[in-house]
């Protein structure tokens, strides 16, 4: 649960592993490779060095596609990352619930621009006033909850096994005044996809995991991936993530994700991701009107679309997007518009990060 989509930032709380990384080919090679291998790698040895326990990638070429990492797994062991590990993806489960929302919406099951009021009365103070495009736009003006939550190293662990239900994370939003009318700004807020996500259950009558399990998951063949709800630790291979806390190296892996909910519980992996992307970019999962709303964006959010974003890189080159941060892990997935590029990242944290390098590196060898 970043603020952002697409910049790593906050999205590390990383530090010195000083371990060199390993590149994991996979089978396709293509001999006229855009991306140098060891370009990749130095920049994912050079992010492990100073900011995080392990970093591993997935990137998309053309008809090339390999996977690089670098760091450990544990902080423990020099076991480096699994290249096919799980990981917390955290707010590109937004990437997911919108993508869900907006085949209800082509469905003629919920209408973009109607009040939230109308599907989940009583919810909102303001719920008259916000649109279900101004939450999936980030443009409600609601609070975002989880400013509210002790979200330091030590409230992290003391809170680290609550279980929240989602009208406790909605009412720590609502006892704040908005932060502006709705539709009149932008403003990043994991309120919006809380209340999104109970919106899905609203008309489908199931969980929202549900939801993204049948219309998403099994339809795409993503079996690596899970909308865990209150389940503490994570199933299958997996690097672990670390913190400091009253002064000792603590193991954040296990956790209860209910705190994220909808705004980002999810668990994938790279593979899975990189499958996603691919398809959503590609117009595989949403009808054309609902893949125009996607990818809308206006003047004050600021490349946001509808939970999915557009950065330009240096070079000129537009790519479509989400990352994700929460306490352990911290994700990347972002592609052109074309599909033809791409590239997956997950990154775990370690107790005592330092200032990142090697990130910008990583992308503009990509993309540009």
């Amino acid at each position: 649960m970043v603020k952002r989509g697409i910049a790593l930032a906050t999205a590390v709380g990383l530090a010195v592993a000083g371990i060199g990384g390993t590149a994991v080919a996979e089978p396709s090679v293509d001999q006229a490779a855009r991306v140098d291998r060891q370009v990749v790698q130095r920049a994912l040895d050079d992010i492990a060095r100073t900011a995080v326990q392990g970093v591993q990638v997935r990137v998309v070429d053309g008809r090339q596609e390999f996977t690089a990492r670098s760091g450990t797994a544990r902080i423990d062991s020099p076991r480096p990352v699994p290249t096919d590990g799980r990981f917390r993806v955290g707010s590109i489960t937004k990437t997911f619930v919108s993508t869900v929302v907006l085949q209800l919406v082509g469905e003629g099951k919920v209408d973009l621009d109607a009040p939230v009021q109308r599907y989940l009365p009583g919810l909102l103070p303001h719920g008259d006033r916000i649109t279900v495009r101004n939450l999936l736009q980030h443009t409600s003006g609601l609070y975002n909850y989880t400013e509210a939550l002790p979200l330091d190293p030590d409230g992290v662990v003391a809170t680290r096994y609550k279980t929240w239900a989602p009208t406790e994370l909605v009412a720590l939003s609502t006892a704040k005044p908005l932060d502006f009318e709705p539709g009149t700004a932008w403003q990043y807020s994991n309120t919006n996809y809380v209340v999104a996500g109970m919106l899905v259950e609203k008309l489908t009558g199931r969980p929202y995991g549900v939801a993204v399990a049948q219309r998403v998951l099994r339809p795409l063949g993503l079996r690596s991936t899970s909308v865990p709800g209150t389940r503490i630790d994570i199933p299958g291979p997996h690097a672990r993530g670390y913190l400091r806390a009253g002064g000792q190296v603590v193991d954040i892996t296990e956790i209860n994700p209910s705190v994220a909910y909808a705004a980002g519980e999810m668990i994938s992996t790279t593979a899975d991701l990189d499958r996603f992307a691919d398809a959503l970019l590609d117009g595989r999962l949403l009808r054309p009107a609902q893949q125009r709303e996607l990818t809308s964006t206006l003047p004050i959010t600021e490349g946001y679309g509808l939970g999915i974003e557009a950065q330009q890189m240096p070079c000129g080159v537009t790519v479509w997007g989400h990352s994700g941060g929460i306490p352990g892990y911290n994700s990347l997935v972002i592609g052109t518009a074309d599909t033809k590029t791409r590239l997956t990242l997950s990154a775990t944290s370690e107790p005592d990060p330092g200032e990142l390098a090697g990130y910008q590196e990583l992308l503009n060898e990509v993309f540009c």
